[in-house]
């Protein structure tokens, strides 16, 4: 990929150590009721947390009806808060599950597509899991991160340059290899129309959701005569932290394609154009209208729009929203290696996460570009593994994160949020 991804995380409430697990989705029945039991008794010697999980689900849990409480009372919060209406339901689910899991064991998945159908995903991260479930289509990756870096209205070759330039410059890649890369990937969008059947396979962040934006627009530009489908994934049941479609077994990527596919409409390929046009703008104004405006036929759009949006500075501090946080996180937990920041940042912090390792980096890097630094970077060990190297915060990124400075009197470069370049006043 030109910049990897690696796990997400969209919770801000419950903070959760970096090095957590990442679930894939397998609910086990037998936990699930052990679960409910376990909850019960707690119930009933008036655990504080038991009983307010209780009444978030609903359910009253004074003293005296705390006793007459059963285990079926139980069941329903788990199934609650595992996102399902009921226990039943959510019986249901794991059977499905469970039932999918079996056929793929056996050998004998059900057929889903066939070898005219095109997957197309903004990174490589289903691909085998799509193989073990079943699917025999071709898999497409298409993987420019318009979440980072100049994305201007230019006709698309100088474009394609723009953007491989940036992806060289950003990530460490040669230039020659990320060019190639990036005229292969935007060139294999021209053979859609070769395929019968074409399955855009997105989650709910700003990484996927921009480039399907992207998709969108050259979809209806060109016009491939091919039957659409896009699957956009915002929640999948039981997984509190759902972070992406990688994260997800085959059992439940199966699930995706039967709950979650749809027609592409022309009403989704006029909003996509709408939100292209608004992220390449060079004028913020115009991504701000149609977040604030619009209704969207795409499930995820106007939310991954607004955490893109809330890259640009703030008015008192001069951060975008990732800076602001990475601050953040330096003043919570002190000094820390830079893979553990990500791993907040990713699990924790970022009410949308959306960027990948490689892409962290860069934004840090691109943050060391002050005249007065907002924190120090000490290389740890030979220095080359860049997730060790110590990131302490300094005086000046205590004042500018509580809004005493302001970022962009002291940042020396450019940042780009889209089409909007944003010059430090001290850049050359």
């Amino acid at each position: 990929m030109s910049a990897s991804r690696t796990s997400k995380s969209k919770n801000t409430t419950n903070p959760t150590p970096a090095n957590t697990p990442i679930f894939d989705g397998r609910l086990n029945l037998e936990q699930q009721r052990k679960r409910a039991k376990d909850l019960l008794r707690a119930v009933a010697t008036h655990s504080g947390d038991a009983q307010s999980r209780f009444e978030q689900a609903g359910l009253a849990t004074s003293a005296k009806h705390s006793a007459a409480l059963k285990l079926a009372d139980a069941q329903w919060v788990i199934a609650r808060e595992n996102g399902f209406a009921s226990w039943p339901k959510m019986k249901a689910h794991i059977d499905q599950i469970a039932e999918r899991n079996r056929q793929i064991k056996s050998g004998s998945p059900v057929t889903f597509d066939t070898p005219t159908t095109a997957h197309l995903r903004c990174g490589s991260d289903i691909r085998h899991s799509l193989q073990i479930a079943g699917f025999k289509g071709a898999f497409l990756e298409f993987v420019d991160p318009f979440c980072q870096g100049p994305v201007p209205d230019l006709p698309l070759d100088p474009f394609v340059q723009t953007r491989a330039d940036f992806i060289a410059t950003a990530y460490n890649i040669p230039p020659k290899d990320a060019l190639a890369r990036a005229k292969r990937e935007y060139g294999a969008l021209a053979t859609l129309g070769d395929f019968d059947h074409v399955v855009l396979w997105f989650e709910h962040d700003s990484y996927d959701q921009l480039i399907l934006a992207f998709l969108l627009d050259f979809i209806n530009a060109t016009r491939p005569a091919t039957r659409l489908d896009v699957i956009s994934v915002g929640a999948v049941p039981g997984i509190e932290r759902f972070i992406g479609l990688g994260q997800l077994s085959p059992e439940l990527l199966i699930w995706c394609w039967d709950t979650h596919r749809t027609p592409v409409t022309q009403n989704m390929l006029d909003f996509g154009c709408h939100a292209w046009r608004a992220i390449r703008s060079a004028n913020p104004s115009d991504l701000a209208r149609l977040v604030k405006s619009a209704t969207s036929p795409l499930p995820h759009m106007i939310a991954a729009l607004n955490r893109h949006q809330a890259e640009l500075p703030n008015p008192q501090s001069g951060l975008g929203l990732t800076q602001s946080l990475t601050l953040q996180i330096l003043s919570d937990h002190g000094p820390l290696p830079a893979g553990k920041v990500f791993g907040h940042l990713t699990r924790s912090y970022d009410p949308l996460p959306y960027l990948g390792d490689a892409m962290f980096w860069h934004a840090v890097q691109q943050m060391g570009n002050c005249t007065d630094p907002l924190f120090t970077l000490t290389p740890q060990g030979d220095g080359k593994n860049w997730p060790e190297h110590l990131l302490t915060l300094t005086n000046t990124g205590h004042e500018t994160l509580a809004g005493k400075q302001n970022y962009l009197d002291n940042f020396t470069g450019t940042h780009w949020v889209g089409g909007v370049a944003i010059t430090g006043c001290t850049a050359d």
